[in-house]
């Protein structure tokens, strides 16, 4: 391999460094005997990879530059260029402080002397998921990407199976490999098609390509398919809900805060191939992405797994991401400068949001269960007693994610809206404002389902024998959710700062369609946001300060609530999780599918009963089983050919090349 370097501290070589540094980090635990200091190791370089990464990769975007190197394989498919431009730079960002944060968490939460089994190759393969994502970002060839992808898709494989032993861990990794070799086999046409185009398989150019030539929709199409089942657009989302809710709960930080956005990020360099690109791409992306995100949610209010809740909200964050990136494309199309700059900056914050508060989240999981014991809410309740710091930062990553000011979940969405209500002035695309009631709708459904999952967590009275064992979670699990709280709380206050972020990158997939005056007129209008939630959280403190100094200097006395009749309160006699959403959850239910079981209480003196609504994978278990029952069934006659004799082996091999023959003659 040789640089062109620039000098001795290039920031895209230090970059690549701290990317290769992440994939080594888990290598010396392999070797160390003792459980412990390998993944120490491991987590000291991570920490060190993302100091040095996160710097360079904000004077990358800054730049303005694209900064190219070239790797010597040998392989007959070209030159391998890693190229890191604008748009790489802005994704990098996420992989460094992710994997970073999630490595110290696993101190913790997976701490090597009570998994000495699986710690080992959980740290190695941790590190070189990240490093796969990092060089993924960099890669323009296509080959060379199809190399790293498949690395990437592996090693979170191997992750989501830590727990082999179990049986539901099992299916979610089959079931996840199917989905993402169904991806990666659309990603091999996609990339076959691009170079008959080009005649490379070097990445073409942004704007090099037409987008009415005859291949053009294929490659979107594929692309699609490709990119979309990683991202897990509905309806290739089949594998995420299963594989966030059984890996452990840093893993599931880093796939759904990053991994899930290198979906995203293909979608998105695809794009910038086409100049002119036609009005269907925008609409299908929009309508895609709207009905992502609308049933993303309602799977999650019905849901009562708490990472599985967790993940089809990641499906609602993608969704509303996808529908960010078609209403750009359609203002691309209709040269609306204002709707591209909007759909386009609502998209990309959207993407830097949901890599911070979903990470909290899932790493807030994390603590609970490692203090509770297990993920169905209806087991839990009163955490917030026992384990405060991580209820107050749950709060944080709930809020966010809910879209509710003065956090970073609002500024994304509040921009999305924008986009939307402006086109009442443009009489070609004003049908677009009728998307904003179905995003207010996923607005008001997510927090229906973060209501309920806060309050069944930590509200109320245990409803588990357990309580006694509940703890505070420990040092090293506390940091690295404060400090995405403090990102989201950040971002929240002071939005132009995260305008800043995003804007070299728009300008770099669109440079010719987006003003300087845009990003400026945008910028004050996020100031005076900006303001509005300082004075929102003044006032909430002052109230809160006010509130406890009347409570000081009056005497608290306290006193038993009325029972409705009842002589001893139990902690059955609170809402449940499946209670409370039960009313959303019917609204949906001719999707939704639940497994509904009811009782029949009979008699003065009925025995014990047990009711359950259980929600069901309607897409896999109605649609995808089924079809491949069939397909199993169809090609049953195949097995007879597989009859063990070496002979018929030999004919079938000497049949196969006569018609091959006869076909090339």
């Amino acid at each position: 391999m040789y640089f062109a370097l620039q000098g001795a501290l290039d920031p895209a070589l230090v970059a690549l460094s701290a990317a290769l540094l992440i994939g080594c980090a888990g290598v010396p635990g392999l070797f160390l005997r003792k459980p412990g200091p390998g993944q120490i190791i491991a987590a000291a370089g991570t920490i060190l990879a993302a100091f040095a990464g996160v710097p360079s990769s904000l004077l990358l975007l800054y730049s303005h530059t694209t900064t190219t190197y070239l790797l010597e394989w040998g392989l007959p498919f070209g030159p391998c260029e890693l190229v890191i431009d604008p748009l790489s730079a802005f994704f990098l960002l996420p992989v460094f402080l992710v994997s970073a944060a999630g490595s110290l968490f696993a101190v913790g939460y997976w701490p090597a002397a009570e998994h000495r089994t699986t710690e080992r190759g959980l740290t190695f393969f941790y590190g070189l998921l990240a490093s796969s994502m990092a060089l993924l970002l960099m890669a323009r060839n296509g080959v060379f990407f199809i190399m790293v992808w498949e690395v990437m898709a592996l090693s979170a494989y191997f992750l989501l199976v830590t727990e082999h032993e179990r049986e539901d861990v099992r299916r979610a990794g089959i079931v996840y490999l199917i989905a993402t070799h169904t991806g990666t086999a659309a990603l091999v046409v996609y990339f076959s098609l691009l170079a008959s185009q080009t005649g490379s398989f070097l990445l073409p150019a942004a704007g090099s390509l037409s987008a009415f030539s005859s291949t053009a929709s294929l490659i979107v199409l594929t692309a699609f398919v490709g990119f979309g089942a990683k991202a897990g657009i509905m309806p290739f989302h089949i594998w995420l809900p299963s594989a966030h809710a059984n890996a452990p709960s840093h893993v599931s930080a880093v796939m759904s805060g990053v991994m899930l956005k290198m979906g995203m990020y293909g979608l998105f360099r695809t794009l910038t191939y086409f100049y002119e690109p036609p009005f269907l791409w925008g609409a299908v992306l929009t309508v895609c992405g709207i009905t992502s995100a609308l049933l993303g949610i309602a799977f999650a209010v019905a849901q009562h797994d708490l990472k599985r809740l967790l993940a089809c909200s990641s499906i609602e964050n993608i969704g509303i991401i996808t529908t960010g990136l078609g209403v750009a494309l359609l203002g691309v199309s209709s040269h609306n400068n204002t709707l591209v700059y909007l759909g386009m900056a609502g998209a990309l914050l959207h993407i830097l949001n949901h890599s911070f508060f979903k990470p909290l989240l899932f790493l807030g999981s994390g603590a609970i269960i490692h203090a509770v014991g297990t993920r169905d809410m209806n087991l839990m309740g009163g955490l917030g007693k026992s384990m405060p710091r991580v209820t107050l930062l749950f709060l944080v990553g709930s809020v966010a994610i809910c879209g509710i000011p003065p956090l970073n979940g609002f500024v994304s969405e509040f921009l999305l809206y924008l986009g939307l209500f402006r086109q009442l002035e443009a009489v070609s695309l004003t049908y677009l404002v009728f998307l904003a009631p179905l995003l207010a709708l996923v607005g008001g459904l997510a927090v229906v389902a973060f209501t309920k999952l806060f309050g069944s967590v930590f509200l109320g009275t245990p409803r588990s024998t357990v309580a006694p064992h509940f703890h505070e979670a420990g040092v090293t699990m506390l940091l690295p959710m404060f400090f995405f709280a403090l990102l989201c709380l950040l971002i929240g206050v002071a939005p132009q700062i995260a305008l800043r972020l995003v804007s070299p990158a728009i300008e770099f997939i669109y440079p010719q369609l987006v003003s300087p005056s845009i990003t400026a007129g945008y910028g004050d209008l996020l100031g005076r946001l900006s303001l509005s939630g300082v004075l929102l959280i003044a006032a909430a403190a002052l109230v809160t300060l006010f509130w406890k100094w009347r409570l000081g200097k009056v005497p608290v006395s306290a006193t038993p609530t009325w029972g409705c009749g009842y002589q001893r309160v139990t902690a059955r006699m609170q809402y449940g999780g499946a209670a409370f959403s039960e009313l959303a959850v019917s609204v949906f239910n001719g999707i939704l599918r639940q497994r509904i079981e009811r009782p029949t209480i009979a008699g003065l003196f009925p025995v014990a009963a047990h009711c359950s609504d259980q929600p069901t994978e309607t897409f896999l278990e109605r649609v995808i089983s089924p079809l491949f029952a069939l397909t199993g069934i169809a090609f049953a006659f195949l097995r007879r050919l597989q009859n063990g004799l070496m002979h018929m082996y030999v004919l079938y091999i000497f049949a196969t090349l006569f018609i091959l023959m006869l076909w090339a003659h």
